[in-house]
């Protein structure tokens, strides 16, 4: 069956593209702009790196709680809806855990916020796979993606100097508001996609494509493996560069800022590319292998003690996010409009559980072993994920749908 896209002025499509990209970026803002709050819990509140670690992965955990069952409600209900509520309890939780004192109320409410924050990501893909046809998709999505790095160089830009001068109060603020911004901007701009009813569907449009073939089954394997190094220069990115390297917390903040702009235009960019070769895992495993090569020689330079390992820290940080965009919009295509919120909430949920565990096992790894052998470590999981992607399935069709 061809492709059917419905019409649709190109205008209001990148209208809802934006709008869908900044949803997700206050996501991001709130979900990692947390990791940014480590140097103030260790500095000042004397948390040990392993603590704060624990404290900060509350949003991320958060996620992997609730994914699933966002883009269940996708799938049912739409994306508008799921999309508004989901930030209008992000921005309330955000607020509870600025006006929280004990650690516990605000690691319960960064949890909260992080469970509502999810549904930014079934959502907002959603939007763009349904407004936008095959050979526009992966770079469609690959702007979408863009969000993740942009809330992450702005929390970087922002959190900080806000924790510093204002406390965790000041600082969580920011993503309270932003989210409350974005819940009205998408009650007044976001508009589904149509679809048939399930009554009219085709029987291979309503089937379980985790049945017919092990390719989503495998492109979740990868990505979880290739979430690691992200989340590892994402957390810990800022603290090496302040504890290890010296920097000042707004200087580390600029370059943070700087390496998450250049990753914004690299998940664009791989998605450009994976429209140009009509694949999605070709430039995946591509990204697999270059991840794997400079975490390493990130460790090697930092082990060093080499001015490199800070020019290699930005390369690191634009490499580790090219990925997303190329698996998540071929796990949106393969799971069709009536399996597709689900099948991203698999996949964002597998990764999530990854990056969860990143601040806390990373924090205590570092404080035994040090940042060149962890960096090392962590270099050995996007190679495990070369030979995992699956090029020849992609390649022979298998699991391929129709219908989005």
């Amino acid at each position: 069956m061809a492709e059917s896209i419905p019409a649709l002025s190109a205008r209001r499509r990148w209208v809802m593209l934006g709008v869908s990209m900044a949803a997700q970026g206050a996501s991001a803002l709130y979900a990692n702009g947390a990791a940014f709050l480590i140097p103030v819990l260790h500095d000042r509140r004397h948390l040990s790196l392993a603590s704060a670690g624990v404290l900060v992965a509350m949003p991320t955990l958060g996620f992997v709680l609730t994914l699933i069952a966002w883009g269940a409600l996708v799938d049912r209900v739409g994306e508008r809806k799921v999309l508004v509520s989901g930030l209008l309890i992000t921005a309330a939780a955000a607020a509870g855990a600025a006006l929280s004192g004990p650690y516990v109320l605000i690691g319960g409410f960064l949890l909260l916020g992080g469970m509502a924050a999810a549904s930014t990501n079934a959502a907002s893909g959603r939007v763009v796979v349904g407004w936008f046809p095959s050979h526009q998709r992966g770079f469609a999505m690959g702007i979408r993606q863009m969000a993740q790095p942009l809330g992450v160089g702005l929390a970087a830009l922002t959190i900080p100097p806000l924790a510093a001068s204002h406390g965790l109060a000041g600082a969580l603020a920011l993503p309270a508001a932003v989210a409350g911004v974005m819940a009205v901007a998408c009650a007044v701009l976001v508009k589904d996609p149509p679809r048939v009813s399930r009554a009219e569907a085709l029987p291979e449009a309503l089937a379980n494509p985790y049945r017919a073939s092990s390719l989503l089954w495998r492109i979740h394997g990868a990505s979880v493996l290739l979430v690691v190094p992200q989340f590892v220069v994402w957390t810990y990115g800022l603290v090496w560069l302040i504890s290890d390297r010296g920097w000042s917390a707004g200087a580390a903040g600029v370059l943070i800022t700087v390496a998450q702009l250049l990753g914004a235009a690299g998940r664009m960019a791989a998605g450009a590319w994976s429209d140009r070769v009509g694949s999605r895992m070709r430039p995946l495993r591509t990204v697999a292998v270059a991840a794997s090569t400079v975490m390493l020689a990130l460790a090697l330079t930092d082990w060093l003690d080499s001015s490199l390992a800070v020019v290699l820290l930005v390369a690191a940080t634009v490499i580790s996010v090219a990925d997303n965009g190329l698996a998540f919009t071929s796990v949106a295509e393969i799971g069709g409009p009536f399996w597709g919120g689900r099948a991203m909430g698999a996949q964002n949920t597998a990764q999530f559980l990854a990056a969860s565990a990143v601040p806390p096992v990373l924090g205590a790894l570092i404080g035994v072993v040090g940042y060149p052998l962890a960096f090392a470590l962590t270099a050995v999981l996007p190679a495990i994920a070369v030979p995992i992607v699956p090029v020849e399935l992609e390649s022979s069709g298998v699991g391929a749908r129709v219908g989005v």
